[in-house]
């Protein structure tokens, strides 16, 4: 039998083909282990690289962010006395005020970072919005007599007040700062942070 004849003997033996494809086999499992290790000393870096000037660039832009929303309802009433009668005018206010943080506020060191920690000093929580009252949900609940846009405008004030005094309580800051920790902290392991400290500036 000649060199081919022998060869296509080889190759039509069933031990022939086991042999090749444990031999490939071997090679592809190899080769995936090596890729996999390559692959996780591709992802691993230190706390340096985790937080780059770029990326709080981009957490800076997120500009305001909301950490707490109260919804308040104010009835207002004013009563003007006269020799015929007197005149009462009664109105509802609605309005949302929403607390937060500009972070275009932060100041410069505002993220430090060490290995796998994180240090953040959020900006002061704070009203988000000044306009909270909806005029378009104002309601008038009772009016006799006429009342001017000026009576009407002080009527708006007084309500505007009260919604400030009632909803920028000491309790609703510490839930906004609270809520701020919780999600900022979310944010920051999600980055890779294991340890995340948030403060706040005075």
């Amino acid at each position: 039998m000649g060199i081919i004849g022998k060869f296509l003997s080889t190759l039509a033996s069933p031990l022939f083909w086991v042999s090749a494809s444990v031999i490939a086999l071997s090679v592809v499992i190899v080769t995936l282990i090596k890729c996999g290790s390559e692959s996780h000393a591709g992802i691993a870096t230190d706390g340096e690289t985790l937080m780059t000037p770029t990326r709080i660039r981009s957490i800076e832009n997120i500009g305001e962010w909301e950490f707490l929303a109260i919804s308040d309802e104010e009835m207002v009433d004013t009563v003007r006395y006269g020799i015929f009668g007197d005149d009462e005018l009664v109105r509802i206010y609605y309005g949302t005020l929403r607390l937060g943080v500009d972070l275009r506020e932060a100041k410069d060191g505002w993220i430090k970072t060490y290995d796998d920690s994180v240090s953040v000093t959020l900006p002061r929580i704070k009203l988000l919005d000044n306009d909270f009252i909806d005029e378009t949900r104002t309601v008038s609940f009772f009016e006799s007599g006429k009342w001017t846009n000026s009576d009407r405008r002080a009527m708006y004030e007084r309500a505007y007040r009260l919604m400030m005094r009632r909803c920028l309580s000491e309790s609703n800051l510490n839930s906004a700062r609270q809520n701020a920790e919780l999600q900022f902290g979310n944010l920051m392991r999600s980055i890779g942070f294991e340890k995340v400290g948030i403060d706040f500036e005075e």
